[in-house]
């Protein structure tokens, strides 16, 4: 699969996870196997490092330039260069954080080759990235009217998506549908990869159209590739992995969750979220959750906490008690497939499992 100026051996990627779960660890052992790894931006001050600072509060990174600390990010990037080499390395910024335009740039200086932006419509990616020409910029979509948009507005840049990740509702974390959407057969993956493959051949010849949500093995891979697709994003089945940046309890969570575990929730974005039911759904129920004080500002649609006080919780605090392995208060995102993961294995061996079949 090629994205941009870069030949990717396998065609998989691993989707960017936030706070602490793909990070150079995990990236840099997906992209050195083959595969595409992705370093997520989401709460970089969460990073450990002796070779800068962070300022904090309560143990939390203060503000946006702290949260999404360029000098973290740097790092990261840097250490997972030292596993994978010259192999392509990706990240993930969503267009719903604070400091977006700063971020992508940020990551751009720090040497990501491919940049992926979901979690709302990026009209101006490619504002930031004009200095950056060799960096491929992926939007992820849910619908071809989003697509449509998007080429629309670059346009004005000179610039097309290099790939297009079109993500279904049976994905983890935030979903780009409402809740009934989610539960619908018309926005399902299989049903909407179509028409953005055919959106896609408006615009260009060769622009790899990438499924993603909920796709678990090679039986799940070898059916987007024969409904047209290019290749697979998949997140959560990268947890289960030895070299999974999280604390082994976030794992834990996910090899204890049994299918009904698993569920959409309310979240501060404005968007439906999927995670495990555990300690801190149930706190947000009987009003004993941790108080919500805005420390870190991480998304723009929750308003300074405002949508987190009226959901119940902090995304940024309680994803950032996840990646500490809190199991009273942290939040666990998962896909819909997340019950079956079963053990912990080798990014070398699943990417042996995906390509080769269990």
């Amino acid at each position: 699969m090629r994205i941009g100026k870069y030949e990717i051996k396998h065609p998989i990627i691993q989707g960017g996870m936030g706070v602490g779960i793909s990070w150079d660890r995990l990236a840099g052992t997906v992209s050195k196997e083959g595969g595409l790894g992705v370093i997520s931006s989401v709460g970089t001050g969460y990073y450990n490092s002796d070779e800068f600072s962070v300022k904090t509060k309560k143990d939390k990174p203060v503000d946006v330039l702290n949260f999404y600390s360029k000098e973290a990010l740097t790092t990261i990037i840097k250490n997972a260069r030292k596993i994978c080499g010259n192999a392509p390395l990706a990240c993930n910024i969503l267009h719903a954080i604070n400091d977006y335009g700063r971020v992508v740039k940020d990551a751009c200086e720090a040497g990501a080759d491919i940049l992926i932006t979901g979690a709302g419509i990026p009209t101006n990616m490619p504002q930031f990235t004009k200095d950056f020409p060799d960096v491929a910029l992926v939007p992820i979509v849910s619908s071809a009217r989003a697509l449509r948009l998007i080429c629309r507005k670059w346009k004005r840049y000179n610039k097309l998506p290099d790939a297009i990740i079109v993500e279904g509702p049976k994905s983890g974390g935030h979903q780009g549908f409402t809740y009934e959407q989610c539960l619908q057969e018309e926005y399902q993956l299989e049903n909407i990869v179509g028409p953005v493959i055919e959106e896609a051949k408006k615009w260009a010849d060769n622009i790899p159209v990438i499924a993603a949500g909920g796709i678990w093995d090679k039986t799940d891979i070898d059916k987007f590739l024969a409904l047209g697709c290019d290749g697979v994003q998949m997140a959560t089945r990268f947890i289960g992995t030895h070299e999974c940046d999280v604390d082994t309890n976030m794992k834990k969570v996910l090899i204890d969750a049994k299918e009904s575990d698993i569920k959409l929730m309310k979240s501060p974005v404005g968007l439906p979220a999927r995670a495990v039911m555990t300690n801190l759904q149930a706190s947000i129920e009987n009003k004993t959750a941790p108080k919500i004080a805005c420390i870190s500002n991480c998304v723009s649609p929750c308003h300074r906490g405002q949508e987190a006080k009226i959901v119940g919780y902090c995304i940024a605090d309680r994803l950032g008690a996840a990646y500490k392995g809190d199991l009273d208060t942290g939040l666990f995102f998962t896909g819909s497939n997340g019950y079956k993961l079963d053990k912990i294995i080798s990014v070398h061996e699943l990417m042996e499992k995906l390509t080769k079949g269990e």
